[in-house]
């Protein structure tokens, strides 16, 4: 290619890197997360808060720090989405008297409401992302990504 003929998207080349596990993780990453923001940010949805409340639902009690790890979120943000949740009453953090470091959360019950409320939503968007894959695809798919995240197996 000459200089005057210049790349597009469709023929810009990253080499080595167009066949490597981690590079096409993160552009599909990326591909997915833009896809799904796109159908939740018209309805002022986020998809993170979305799922730490869902996870806290699940999970009465959790502990804030085990959620972020879970999440790979660093504390520290975690600390302030808590915070901002808690603000819009949407949560509850409970501080143990024996460990004042340990805070568990629980859903209010206008956190509740609000996850059932968006539950069909959500899933529905994170769904369309991936619709290129057929069902046994994305079976194969989510196998796949639970190994590398060490997440175990359903």
């Amino acid at each position: 290619m000459s200089i005057a003929e210049e790349a597009d998207v469709e023929t810009l080349s990253f080499g080595p890197l167009e066949n490597s596990v981690g590079f096409l993780l993160r552009i599909a990453q990326l591909t997915v997360y833009e896809r799904t923001f796109a159908e939740l940010d018209r309805r002022d949805v986020p998809i993170g808060e979305y799922t730490i409340l869902l996870a806290i639902g699940l999970n009465p009690g959790v502990r804030q720090g085990v959620l972020a790890d879970r999440l790979r979120i660093k504390w520290s943000n975690m600390t302030k989405l808590i915070r901002s949740l808690e603000g819009r009453g949407l949560i509850e953090r409970l501080v143990s008297p024996r460990d004042r470091r340990a805070i568990s959360l629980r859903l209010t019950a206008a956190g509740e409401t609000w996850v059932e409320e968006h539950k069909a939503l959500v899933l529905r968007a994170v769904e369309r992302s991936v619709a290129s894959l057929d069902e046994d695809e994305q079976k194969t798919l989510q196998s796949l990504l639970r190994k590398v995240a060490g997440w175990p197996q359903l």
